[in-house]
């Protein structure tokens, strides 16, 4: 049995346009102490993030509790919108999960996004993590698109309501690479 806690970041500062820089605020720092909390009494094995800062700010505290490394895995960055800062997110969020190929030039998809991350999670379930504890930092929508990949029907609905639920944790249980499970966790 692999347990995987995906945990989407705290609340960034979105005055940084930067996806990749993009910092917490001051509540932020403070909200992702709730994911130690809640974990506190987890044997976690290991900590990865997506590479992104606001998802690594988030676990850090954890795996320094833990005195574990944060190991980042690319394939579990955010879906890259494409170029510019998108002023209009609520159609084109309704717009990506109604059609689950679309994207803007220079994006990705919802499903490129699912494709990626179930890939890095299924490589992490077959080497290194088999068997063992894991939390993952990751970001709405692409945690988003892995809970609708395995328990499907999450959909726009499900994303629209966590939308501004950060940080936010899911746990995923596996058999293999066989999903038994996914449950949100209240922090």
């Amino acid at each position: 049995m692999t347990t995987v806690y995906f945990v989407r970041h705290a609340q960034p500062n979105y005055d940084n346009h930067d996806d990749l820089t993009r910092e917490l605020t001051e509540k932020g720092l403070q909200d992702r102490l709730k994911v130690v909390e809640a974990l506190k009494d987890i044997p976690v094995h290991a900590v990865l993030s997506s590479p992104y800062k606001r998802a690594i700010d988030t676990v850090q505290p954890l795996a320094d509790r833990l005195g574990l490394p944060v190991d980042t895995e690319a394939d579990f960055r955010e879906r890259k919108v494409g170029d510019g800062w998108l002023e209009d997110f609520t159609s084109f969020a309704k717009g990506q999960w109604a059609d689950f190929d679309f994207a803007l030039e220079h994006g990705e998809s919802l499903r490129q996004v699912q494709q990626r991350n179930v890939a890095a999670l299924e490589r992490a379930l077959k080497e290194t993590y088999a068997g063992k504890t894991v939390a993952i930092g990751s970001h709405g929508t692409a945690l988003s698109t892995l809970v609708e990949y395995y328990a499907p029907g999450f959909g726009y609905e499900g994303f629209d309501r966590i939308r501004n639920v950060m940080p936010w944790v899911v746990r995923f249980t596996f058999a293999g690479t066989a999903c038994l499970e996914v449950k949100e966790m209240e922090l």
